[in-house]
């Protein structure tokens, strides 16, 4: 098996730099008419499959809308990662682990392991430090999957973490930036990625990263194609993935007219492979 990067490089020339979630939270769940319980959750996420596999670079399922419904859900959320990836659909699980030792060693087993909910790549919180992602790094590389590396979110909080300059005169969030660089060095294209908002007023320094740029925040809560140019060099403006969830999922539940609006999304993020 390829590395992930190189494989998600090779998905993004192919099907565009998009990034769909699957978050079915109960407003979602209501509107497209279905239960607020395990089987609704089927439903809804069975739909995403059959409109988002074999027609996206990356799918990203929110895990914590599975959880919510306990082991019924961890079920639902297994069939729909083993269906993404049954269509050659790479998968990111949106779980943001952040732990340390034995403990972080579990999560990366259960998610970057052989088990059934093991995707292509996770989200990763790095603020117990970034060495405690050590794990993690070490097994995705191993088993050639990826990691998605919480740097700079776009939440009101997280300024007051991660805007905070360091005695050599960075913040946070580029040394976490830098420390994911440090991973990829050498690499044709690296499997450690960053999420960095689209609606931040400022981005750390990305030109060294060699790897992908998680982006949400479009659509629903205000990014968009002018926020990524001017968050994001053009010199690594490919690297870029807009993550969209609500600004597809709004469009449900027929298959055709999510499909249609993945591709008008996908056209109005065309640039970021010109």
């Amino acid at each position: 098996m390829k590395p992930f990067g190189v494989r998600l490089r090779h998905a993004m020339a192919e099907y565009g730099p998009l990034c769909v979630g699957i978050d079915p939270h109960p407003a979602l769940l209501r509107a497209w008419g279905f239960s607020e319980d395990a089987e609704g959750l089927k439903r809804f996420a069975d739909i995403c499959v059959a409109a988002f596999g074999g027609q996206v670079a990356l799918v990203k399922p929110q895990a914590a809308f599975f959880e919510t419904y306990g082991s019924a859900g961890f079920a639902v959320l297994e069939s729909t990662i083993a269906a993404l990836r049954s269509l050659d659909t790479l998968v990111l699980a949106d779980v943001k682990r952040g732990d340390i030792g034995s403990t972080m060693a579990a999560y990366a087993e259960a998610w970057l392991g052989d088990g059934p909910l093991a995707g292509d790549a996770i989200t990763a919180s790095p603020y117990l430090g970034f060495g405690s992602l050590t794990p993690a790094l070490d097994l995705a590389e191993a088993n050639h999957r990826g990691v998605f590396v919480l740097a700079a979110t776009s939440n009101p909080e997280a300024a007051v973490v991660q805007a905070t300059v360091t005695g050599d005169g960075r913040t946070i969030a580029q040394t976490m930036v830098d420390a994911t660089a440090a991973r990829n060095a050498g690499a044709e294209f690296g499997s450690v990625g960053v999420v960095v908002g689209s609606t931040l007023d400022r981005a750390p320094d990305l030109t060294g990263l060699n790897g992908p740029i998680l982006m949400p925040g479009v659509g629903a809560q205000g990014g968009g194609a002018a926020s990524i140019r001017s968050l994001v060099p053009p010199a690594v403006l490919s690297a870029v993935l807009p993550s969209v969830s609500r600004e597809v999922l709004a469009a449900g539940p027929a298959v055709t007219a999510l499909r249609q609006r993945v591709r008008e999304l996908a056209e109005a993020f065309a640039f970021l492979q010109d």
